[in-house]
């Protein structure tokens, strides 16, 4: 009799589960081919199977043809970290069409670029707060290669950034301040003198961007452009090469947010669009979340794991509280 109880008992268990997975269906989710794209596509893969009862399918993700799909062809149902001011044409016409729908801040301080300088640096010199309080101290940053001149290491060949870089070089009047632009060669050429900078405790200044793993591992500060963004000074000039009189400029910020498919946003999971619409992080926590994974050597399902043992402080106000329990008895 026990056994036949315990059998009704299980019976009734996997019963309701798969109808709880039956409810919610399959959602597919764009896995995207970068660190913190992937580590957020397996944060709502955990919380969506094991908070909601859903069977999670990924599709391989980038932003251009991600955006492009789900407008098209209405896959996949979520993109969660879609830089939308990459494809600002393509994401307007999936919004008015009612093809896609933007829910949510995936990171709620935006992607950021910038100049920055080592915070142990501005820690001894808190007046350096712009960028031309940087360029007034060449001795803080001298050039690796010629100790009486600062250095500016800009992006990597061939990236956006080297672009603005050079022009916003020129805007600031880095040469005559002393200054060389160093061209850091490749990606690795530029992480490389960060992190040897910063092991040795000497004054680097270049470009970098968040959220990475890189900043996550090293503090840094972003420098201040002393004058607000104007849209059409960067458009004009800023981002032209050969433009030969740019001005000073502050770096936008990307709009980075979660967007869904048509058929998700008014289908019968309004709970799962809920969480989707809360689901938001900053840069430092993607950033220290990152950095633990390049230094683990893990993926996006053990970072994914990482953050919510880690920050749930935070995810538990994604969800009720009953998801919450859910998830947490499935860490």
């Amino acid at each position: 009799m026990r056994n036949i109880l315990a059998f009704s008992t299980l019976a009734l268990v996997m019963g309701t589960a798969s109808a709880a997975n039956a409810e919610c269906g399959t959602v597919t989710v764009a896995n995207m081919n970068w660190q913190s794209g992937e580590l957020l596509a397996n944060v709502d893969k955990f919380v969506l199977e094991h908070g909601f009862g859903c069977e999670v399918e990924f599709i391989p993700g980038d932003t251009v043809p991600t955006i492009t799909s789900m407008v098209e062809k209405g896959e996949p149902d979520v993109a969660g970290e879609a830089w939308v001011d990459l494809v600002p044409e393509i994401v307007k016409r999936g919004t008015e069409e009612g093809r896609i729908v933007q829910i949510g801040q995936a990171l709620s301080d935006g992607g950021v670029q910038g100049w920055y300088i080592p915070k142990f640096i501005v820690d001894a010199h808190p007046e350096i707060k712009t960028v031309d309080d940087a360029l007034g101290h060449p001795e803080l940053f001298a050039d690796p290669e010629d100790a009486s001149k600062g250095a500016v290491f800009n992006g990597p060949q061939g990236s956006g950034g080297s672009v603005v870089g050079a022009q916003l070089f020129k805007a600031y009047a880095g040469t005559s301040k002393n200054f060389k632009l160093v061209d850091p060669g490749t990606q690795a050429g530029l992480d490389g003198a960060l992190a040897k900078a910063y092991e040795r405790k000497e004054g680097w200044l270049g470009y970098y961007w968040s959220p990475t793993a890189l900043l996550g591992k090293y503090p840094m500060v972003r420098l201040e452009a002393g004058v607000p963004h104007d849209a059409t000074e960067w458009k004009r000039c800023n981002t032209k090469a050969d433009c030969p009189d740019p001005k000073k400029n502050a770096w936008p910020k990307d709009h980075v947010a979660t967007l869904i498919s048509k058929k998700l946003a008014t289908g019968s999971n309004p709970d799962v669009v809920a969480y989707l619409s809360k689901r938001s992080w900053d840069n430092e926590t993607v950033n220290s979340v990152m950095s633990w994974m390049t230094d683990a050597q893990a993926g996006g399902e053990d970072g994914a794991v990482y953050f919510l043992k880690e920050h749930k402080d935070l995810w538990m106000t994604w969800v009720s509280k009953d998801v919450a329990e859910k998830i947490q008895s499935a860490l």
